[in-house]
């Protein structure tokens, strides 16, 4: 009977983290767009889309060069 005396305060405790959390994530917006996240992972970036078509054509010039080195 005396670990009721234990765990109703440690309950209580949780329960106003738990609240001070949720109000908390509530303040800061945290819940407004939740699905930008999970579909940001299909779309490439801007930036990345760019600098890979530059390493690309990079690499095939270097490539085209290489093979014009060869047949001469």
């Amino acid at each position: 009977m005396s670990i009721i005396y234990v765990l109703i305060p440690i309950a209580v405790l949780l329960t106003a983290i738990g609240l001070y959390l949720f109000f908390w994530a509530v303040k800061t917006e945290q819940f407004d767009d939740l699905e930008k996240q999970g579909l940001s992972i299909l779309f490439d970036d801007e930036k990345d889309t760019e600098s890979e078509g530059t390493t690309e054509s990079n690499t095939t010039s270097s490539q085209n060069h290489n093979n014009q080195s060869k047949d001469n």
